[in-house]
């Protein structure tokens, strides 16, 4: 296979579940480059990026630019007469048929209201506009590939599914501080994770934060947005919850092994990788059947409808009333999570990138 050059500008941005998608798989890249199964791969960035974890994957930085104006023009010239690999939603123009992108979801075109105006009109644009050149396109799920086929015209079987990983949430040991710091007592809390965009449907908690306040839990909400790219909507808000904001790997951990169950509200999901991260961290899962997050989580969790709050109290209450129902939780999300790893989304990507061009 032709050498990779992996576009690097994921590096100098704010993580989000895009950012960790494109890292993680990076780094499992790089495992299979030093176990000799891989082709010769080469990250390029914009200036003054650094990625000393990378190894045995080269760095290297190019132009003059910042941003889409980085990705746009000096990108392509770097990776000329090579295959362009792009993580994170977007790809050069220019770069035409010999690249491949992954996009998440097609949230731009199917939840508007959650995006900044500007954002959501260049992600029609640019996607739209990549379909037409030939770029390869991958995404994450089944959900999102019918999703994508549907928005930018292409044929589903042309757009690959690499899946996600959820090993990456037990590399860095927990660190319980967090709990102490917001007062949150080991199973005497439930966790939300995710960003204050309208999709994520934050606003559908405030019937369970009253019915977990009823009984003595706190609804703790971790997670921030980037105004630039997210419009603001709804937030967890009443008696008993409390926002943690932005936490780190290492918190993170610590508030999915000592929540009583993580619940996921979000309306619109093209993986779901909090899911998936929880029920590696043995947590239990309570979440809206809507977009991939059934792909993920099949049996392994609980499910509501989201046009239904009460829904949501009840799944609440079996789970706080039924014996035996969170520890049967714990063991089928850790069984479910093996499934999911970054050297098989690996693997499937490298399987993709073989096809560039065909």
């Amino acid at each position: 296979m032709r050498e990779i050059v992996v576009n690097g500008r994921f590096l100098t941005q704010a993580l989000t579940g895009v950012q960790r998608y494109a890292i993680e798989i990076t780094r499992a890249l790089a495992t299979l480059v030093a176990e000799g199964r891989a082709p010769p791969i080469r990250l390029v960035a914009p200036p003054g990026t650094v990625a000393p974890w990378l190894a045995p994957i080269p760095v290297e930085t190019t132009g003059s630019r910042h941003g889409q104006a980085w990705e746009q023009l000096d990108l392509p010239r770097a990776a000329r007469g090579r295959v362009l690999v792009s993580l994170g939603n977007t790809g050069p123009l220019l770069a035409g048929a010999k690249q491949l992108v992954v996009i998440h979801d097609a949230g731009a075109f199917d939840t508007p209201e959650s995006y900044s105006f500007a954002f959501r009109m260049w992600y029609r644009l640019l996607q739209s506009l990549l379909a037409r050149r030939k770029a390869r396109i991958v995404t994450v799920s089944a959900f999102s590939r019918g999703r994508i086929a549907a928005a930018l015209a292409v044929p589903e079987p042309l757009i690959a599914v690499t899946y996600e990983g959820g090993e990456h949430a037990l590399r860095e040991p927990a660190d319980p501080s967090i709990l102490s710091r917001h007062g949150l007592e080991p199973q005497r809390f439930v966790l939300a994770v995710g960003t204050r965009a309208a999709h994520k449907n934050l606003g559908a908690l405030a019937a369970a934060a009253r019915l977990l306040a009823a009984r003595g839990i706190t609804l703790a909400a971790a997670g921030a947005a980037d105004p630039a790219v997210f419009r603001p909507a709804g937030d967890v808000a009443g008696p008993g919850a409390i926002a943690l904001g932005r936490v780190s790997d290492a918190e993170l951990r610590a508030l999915y092994e000592a929540a009583l169950c993580l619940v996921f509200p979000s309306r619109y999901e093209g993986f779901g990788l909090p899911p998936l991260e929880a029920m590696a961290s043995g947590c239990p899962i309570i979440a809206a059947r809507a977009g991939a997050v059934p792909e993920v989580c099949g049996d392994a969790a609980l499910w509501f409808d989201p046009a239904i709050p009460e829904s949501l109290t009840a799944a609440l209450e079996r789970l706080l009333d039924e014996p035996g129902l969170a520890p049967a939780l714990r063991a089928a999300g850790k069984e479910r999570a093996a499934r999911f790893t970054w050297r098989a989304a690996a693997e499937r990507l490298l399987e993709a990138v073989a096809e560039v061009g065909a």
